[in-house]
């Protein structure tokens, strides 16, 4: 059997074909940053102004959360009325306060998941300002260490020169003394 000539495709060579859906990565990571405006990107571009806009809307977040259980208590409450009631009434109010307790412990539950984002957050960033400001920290270190050996080795220097200036003083004295000595002999 021979081989087909070049640029030709035969059916056992032809690329497998199946319905299934192939898994791709999607460009998603930066889909928010699209749709961003140039003001918003400088405005995030400053450390300052990124840390703040994430605690807004960490804030922003919490707030509503907060808010939704503090609406639930008020409907619960207010639902919690006493008096004559028919039996669909009463179906209605019990439907109502489950439909609220669910609401609340959804809200709850999300409390919790920001409280334990934020708990990580503190616990594992390393975000590239935080690395920034270690590094100028350790520079602005290294420079004062660096000034603190300069002035110690200045400091023991002039004491090292007082000390072996009042030692070779007192060798020209003593050296002075037996040398009189010797021409007087």
């Amino acid at each position: 059997m021979s081989a087909p000539p070049p640029g030709t495709s035969t059916p056992s060579s032809s690329a497998f074909k199946t319905d299934a859906t192939r898994r791709a990565a999607l460009p998603t990571a930066d889909l928010h940053k699209r749709y961003q405006t140039q003001a918003q990107e400088a405005a995030l571009d400053d450390s300052d102004a990124y840390l703040d806009h994430v605690e807004e809307e960490w804030n922003r977040r919490v707030d509503a959360e907060v808010q939704t259980l503090g609406d639930g208590m008020a409907e619960l409450v207010a639902l919690a009325q006493v008096g004559e009631k028919d039996k669909f009434r009463v179906a209605q109010e019990g439907f109502e306060a489950e439909c609220r307790a669910e609401t609340m412990v959804r809200a709850a539950t999300a409390l919790q998941s920001l409280a334990h984002s934020l708990k990580l957050l503190l616990l594992l960033s390393d975000e590239p300002h935080r690395v920034a400001l270690r590094s100028k920290e350790e520079q602005a270190l290294a420079e004062r260490l660096e000034r603190v050996r300069e002035e110690v080795a200045k400091e023991v220097e002039g004491g090292l020169r007082k000390e072996w200036g009042g030692r070779e003083r007192e060798g020209r004295e003593e050296g002075g003394a037996e040398g009189g000595e010797k021409d007087s002999s």
